[in-house]
């Protein structure tokens, strides 16, 4: 789940560049760097985004992380006092509700619809509001414009910052995206979180965020005190790789790979799991997600067991739910070759079978 296929790395490519960056004039200033990030690197971010994600930014607004994670915990770290109340989505990622916790915050989840987070939901208290506007996570469904709107709205009036995690929309394979929240926000409100753990691989640890100008200060005092700077010769060699159009070329072949395996899935979705299984539908990303059919007599918890019995590893959409669980599997084919899918769904319809019959 989320997980990117390792072999389609451009390995080649990225040891000449980390090994360019590896010099003498490299070790002679070797001393600490700027907590913001490689500048570098800061500016490459900034142009890639605006071109492929329309999101306004400047080397000055761009600060490097350890990850989407860090960045997260840098937010969190400025702007949740004990006590303060966060709004997740629900379903939603796991890990940020635990970070959310762990700072102290009384973490309260909002439903997801359709259309996305619902706003009417949320709670007027809320000091930040953590979304997955692209790529809703774990459904796969993105955010109505509508929702967008009132969602910004909404936050102008509580006086609240909201959290945008644009984890993995590069991959997308059909329709245009819709703008970012950040690149509708006019009064300062969003704060934009990328992350290259899915374009290119997770040990690479590497992220972004992108701030309003008010926080920025405050960010960067929090990213020194907790670990200074990241890797100055990775974050080098990934800029050298963004602007040499050495990443968007590897995203298109991605993409081209991720989509075959998600048109597979989907098929499978509507054919042999469709009498147990309705797909959310979805363009983009390294999952999918199917819901349960009401009239389905199958367990999911054993579905998954059984499949996992059989070599194949799905996902309860119940462990992404706090408030109320819902009956479905999550499906990630990011690190699975394409000619072993059509296996792995067989296995899985035998395990709906096998769990139906008992």
């Amino acid at each position: 789940m989320g997980t990117p296929d390792p072999e389609l790395f451009p390995l080649p490519v990225w040891r000449r560049l980390l090994t360019a960056e590896w010099r003498a004039a490299t070790i002679r200033t070797a001393g600490y760097r700027d907590a913001a990030g490689h500048h570098g690197l800061r500016e490459a971010v900034a142009r890639s985004i605006g071109r492929s994600r329309s999101v306004r930014a400047t080397a000055a607004d761009v600060l490097v992380t350890h990850g989407a994670q860090q960045a997260l915990d840098l937010v969190g770290r400025v702007l949740i006092d004990p006590g303060d109340v966060v709004a997740v989505e629900d379903p939603g990622y796991p890990p940020a509700r635990h970070l959310f916790h762990s700072l102290g915050a009384r973490v309260v989840s909002v439903p997801v619809d359709r259309e996305g987070l619902d706003v009417n939901a949320l709670p007027g208290g809320a000091r930040l509001v953590y979304v997955t506007p692209s790529h809703q996570f774990p459904l796969g469904t993105p955010m109505s414009l509508a929702r967008r709107a009132a969602l910004l709205d909404w936050a102008g009036r509580h006086d609240a910052v909201i959290v945008e995690d644009d984890y993995d929309s590069e991959f997308r394979f059909s329709d245009r995206p819709l703008d970012p929240l950040h690149s509708l926000d006019r009064a300062g409100r969003v704060v934009y979180v990328g992350t290259f753990s899915k374009t290119l691989l997770p040990l690479l640890r590497v992220g972004f965020l992108i701030a309003p100008a008010s926080l920025r200060p405050a960010l960067h005092a929090v990213k020194r005190l907790t670990d200074w700077h990241g890797d100055p010769v990775t974050q080098a060699a990934l800029a050298r790789f963004i602007d040499s159009g050495e990443l968007p070329r590897h995203v298109r072949k991605a993409t081209r790979t991720y989509a075959a395996r998600h048109e597979l899935i989907t098929e499978a979705l509507a054919g042999d799991l469709a009498e147990w299984l309705d797909p959310v539908p979805s363009t983009a990303g390294l999952h999918v997600c199917a819901v349960l059919r009401p009239d389905a007599p199958a367990d999911i918890p054993a579905v998954v067991t059984e499949a996992r019995r059989l070599g194949v590893a799905v996902e309860d959409l119940a462990s992404y739910c706090h408030e109320t669980p819902r009956p479905g599997i999550v499906l990630g084919y990011g690190a699975i070759p394409t000619d072993r899918v059509p296996a792995g769904l067989a296995r899985l319809t035998r395990s709906f079978r096998a769990v139906t019959k008992r």
